[in-house]
């Protein structure tokens, strides 16, 4: 190649590479209903952990047995202890298998994104708690095609830029047994944009109805490609192929989730990502600067050290923890100690077992409210006060916003964490950055409905 030709490759490959760095706009998920015990039992189901305080709801064991089902012939096979998220009854105190009416899917956020050519538009979930990227497709059963009419379906024949990947599957089986399944074929993905050349697309074949019944049209994850669930081989995740393909100018993403009374606030501006910038404008406004923290994404999330948290300025010592930030939650749980701390802090709050979660006075001001923080790396990044409330629990009672982790080790810092801060995920260097946004007027202490 002539000095020439090197030359204008380079400047073409620059100036591509600026003109798609993009920002996309995440819109309300209109089916989204606020329940903060669904919202944790939704949580109970991806992250497969039980509960260490009472409650209805519980992972329990099942015996399940392999092998050719319903025929006189001998099964063979073996028998399994099966996960499934179970609900104990008040009135008889039964046991039984949670039905997709008791779980929703969590997601309050969605983003256009558009699939094949010409480009097909479904609202997805992002989610940097899962590395795939799957919709919901033309190769479902009719019968949930019919029963689940409110999603926007991807159909493959109509793509010409469609691939068929021979031989590759996914699953995704959550804690309590339901899973969705498919096909795998590549497509072009636009993302606000950026057009992802080649991008590996799962396709619905199979859906549990506990699947069926979230919102959306699928979900695109964020996490890192390790705990992609493609088989034989796992895929690349969008953002890695847009670093891969050169589609962006810095190898990273951001997030900006908004909070409920974000609409009043003009200088909030509304919920988006960035792919390959950082907004500087919302760090302008922030008045800070951007404090960064190592990464361990060996287990494919977003984990960093989160080794304090504070409680109305006086600190709680966490030696070794851990926590992971995921847009796909709506609350945030910690440990057992951590949080039992933050509800006494606030008058008249229990934790219901009703309700499976801590909840307090709705007539709670926000001056009554204490000051929470959690540490990212070294510095610590407080709750808005505003998403210390989560919704309406019982008639009187809101529901927390920050609730028990159970028997897992690691936090798992949601939406009630997110929004009050701007999120940079660098791939590049491995690390998650914070920068705290500004503290909304906080003169109300119910939440409304977003």
């Amino acid at each position: 190649m002539s000095v020439l030709k090197f030359l204008k490759s380079k400047l073409c490959r620059k100036s591509r590479s600026m003109s798609v760095a993009t920002k996309i706009k995440v819109i309300a998920n209109p089916r989204y209903q606020k329940s903060g015990t669904k919202s944790y039992v939704h949580m109970m189901r991806k992250y497969g952990f039980n509960p260490t305080k009472p409650g209805p709801y519980f992972l329990g064991k099942t015996l399940q047995q392999t092998g050719r089902q319903y025929t006189d012939k001998a099964i063979g096979g073996r028998v399994h202890m099966r996960q499934v998220l179970q609900k104990k009854s008040a009135d008889t105190d039964q046991v039984g298998e949670v039905s997709a009416d008791d779980v929703q899917n969590d997601s309050m956020y969605l983003a256009q994104v558009g699939i094949g050519s010409p480009a097909q538009t479904l609202n997805l979930d992002f989610d940097t708690g899962s590395a795939d990227l799957w919709v919901w497709s033309t190769k479902l059963p009719s019968a949930t095609l019919s029963k689940y009419k409110d999603h926007t379906v991807f159909d493959s024949s109509k793509s010409s830029t469609f691939k068929l990947s021979e031989g590759s599957t996914w699953q995704i089986s959550y804690g309590d047994g339901s899973s969705a399944s498919g096909i795998v074929g590549t497509d072009d993905v636009n993302v606000g944009g950026v057009v992802v050349k080649n991008q590996a697309v799962e396709l619905a074949e199979k859906m549990s109805d506990a699947f069926a019944s979230g919102a959306g049209d699928g979900l695109l994850g964020l996490a890192f490609s390790n705990i992609n669930t493609v088989q034989p081989k796992s895929v690349a995740t969008p953002v890695e192929n847009m670093i891969t393909q050169d589609d962006i100018p810095n190898k990273l993403f951001t997030a900006k989730l908004g909070s409920w009374r974000d609409a009043d606030e003009p200088d909030k501006g509304a919920s988006f990502y960035t792919f390959g910038f950082i907004d500087q404008d919302t760090v302008k406004a922030a008045g800070a600067d951007i404090s960064y923290t190592p990464v361990d994404k060996s287990q494919g999330f977003w984990l960093f050290d989160s080794t304090s948290a504070t409680v109305n300025g006086k600190t709680i010592t966490r030696s070794g923890n851990t926590a992971i930030a995921d847009t796909g939650t709506t609350l945030a749980l910690v440990d057992d100690d951590t949080c039992k701390a933050i509800y006494d802090a606030i008058e008249g709050a229990y934790y219901d077992s009703d309700s499976q979660g801590y909840i307090y006075p709705s007539s709670t001001t926000a001056d009554n409210l204490p000051v929470v923080s959690f540490a990212v790396g070294d510095k610590q990044f407080t709750v808005q006060k505003e998403d210390l409330g989560f919704t309406e629990a019982k008639s009187g009672y809101i529901y927390g916003g920050i609730q028990s982790r159970g028997d897992m080790t690691m936090d798992i810092l949601g939406d009630t964490f997110l929004k009050g801060i701007y999120a940079v995920f660098d791939v590049g260097n491995t690390r998650f950055g914070a920068v705290q946004r500004k503290e909304l007027n906080q003169n109300l202490s119910t939440p409304s409905d977003d």
